[in-house]
């Protein structure tokens, strides 16, 4: 792949910045649908009929920011092809990006004075005023300074012409993104370090299980079939190393999809030596941990390291995410996204016993997708407004849930269980 290979999310804002006579729109014409391309210059004749009347600029933005709300609502890409030199100019877009969950990414085109004055002046129709183009070659400096400093994913700076004209774009999915895998799937709930208790409840629904002499797993799946973890693997139980070779095994064999949860966030910071509360069973993970070697231990950080915080699948119609997420949030990605994901929604404050309070978004859920989580431990798993939470309370005394994709069929076992399958020595 080319060098000038730009990376772009499927879902993301992308400014373009530089001078006129830089060459933007010819860039965005190449790369990027019609649709997807907001041109201030095509803004200003949409409000007035003259791209060149600059009285109709504050109307124009006015246009430009409006379209590119709607399509960052719509989960579409949004390219503006303006000159976007100025931080008061791209402040109103980056809010707009955050208030959507989109990245931001700026395509910089970092070209001297000669060069955007003489295509400039190649340009048929619009021409800017010499001074005007000037003025926007000297802003290219402080604009670089700081774009480093506000929300944006990512800058790519072209330096010449030839590097502009031989760049590629590769639009890239969001990893959240699994739209076009249908199942079917298992989907377990809250396992923290029950590990007896997921071998039966992997048993129970047709998987064939063997544990080596040293300790690793081989798991085959029924026919098409795939796990979907909903993180909270570790903490407060007897086996969390286990649990994780479990899982690890199945990811890597893709038998099975895993997404990221509060657990696994901390132990994660306390494996890479950070200095976080050994509480709410933290302690027992890392007691474990201790006693495995430091490659394993290592393994384990860097896989649950890279964990996601949700899926969206089938289509749409699926969204996996450890602790539930809201319509809008769904198939996007942000810091509100995250913590949505792993923490679900709270108020900010803490009870008594130290936990975040929590707000019952599932009440208020109106998307079609069904939403599948855990977090909340429950008796029982009840539907409410097309989401389920699957977190029974195994590790409390309750029972390990799994919800059967698209059968909609609830498989559990009791706190206590054993699996039936023999550990065999190595060959």
């Amino acid at each position: 792949m080319s060098n000038n290979t730009l990376t772009i999310p499927e879902f993301c804002l992308v400014l373009l910045i530089g001078p006129s006579g830089a060459g933007k729109t010819t860039f965005a014409h190449r790369h990027f649908k019609q649709t997807e391309v907001i041109s201030s210059d095509k803004c200003r004749g949409m409000v007035c009929d003259d791209e060149d009347n600059q009285a109709a600029t504050a109307d124009a933005f006015d246009l430009l920011h409006a379209i590119v709300e709607k399509r960052l609502k719509n989960r579409k890409l949004a390219v503006v092809d303006a000159t976007n030199l100025l931080a008061r100019d791209r402040a109103g877009l980056l809010q707009s990006a955050k208030k959507y969950h989109a990245q931001t990414l700026a395509v910089v085109f970092n070209l001297d004075s000669n060069t955007c004055l003489d295509r400039n002046r190649a340009r048929v129709g619009r021409q800017v005023k010499p001074t005007v183009v000037k003025d926007q070659v000297r802003s290219l400096k402080p604009c670089l300074k700081h774009l480093k400093n506000e929300a944006i994913y990512h800058i790519y700076i072209l330096n010449s012409p030839e590097e502009i004209d031989n760049s590629h774009i590769r639009i890239k999915k969001l990893r959240c993104n699994k739209r076009d895998e249908n199942g079917p799937f298992d989907i377990i709930g809250d396992i923290h370090g029950c590990a007896g208790e997921l071998e039966q409840l992997l048993e129970k629904m047709g998987y064939q299980i063997t544990q080596n002499a040293d300790k690793s797993y081989h798991i085959t799946a029924p026919h098409n079939r795939r796990v979907i973890f909903l993180g909270d693997l570790v903490d407060r139980g007897p086996r969390t190393p286990d649990v994780l070779r479990i899982v690890r095994h199945m990811v890597q064999n893709d038998a099975a999809l895993c997404i990221r949860g509060n657990h696994e966030n901390k132990l994660v910071q306390a494996l890479a030596g950070k200095d976080v509360s050994l509480n709410h069973g933290l302690n027992k993970s890392m007691e474990q941990m201790a006693e495995e070697s430091a490659e394993f231990r290592q393994e384990m950080q860097d896989f649950m390291d890279g964990l996601t915080d949700h899926y969206v699948l089938d289509g749409g119609r699926l969204v996996v995410a450890h602790a539930g997420i809201r319509e809008d949030m769904q198939g996007r990605t942000s810091n509100a996204v995250r913590a949505f994901c792993l923490y679900g929604d709270t108020t900010g404050e803490k009870d008594i016993s130290g936990l975040p309070r929590r707000l019952d978004w599932a009440k208020d859920y109106g998307g079609d997708a069904k939403v599948v989580y855990g977090h909340v431990p429950a008796a029982t798993a009840q539907w409410i407004n097309e989401t389920i939470c699957i977190d029974t309370a195994c590790v409390f005394g309750g029972r390990l849930t799994a919800l059967r994709y698209p059968e909609m069929e609830l498989v559990d076992v009791k706190t206590g269980a054993r699996p039936t399958f023999k550990s065999v020595p190595l060959m």
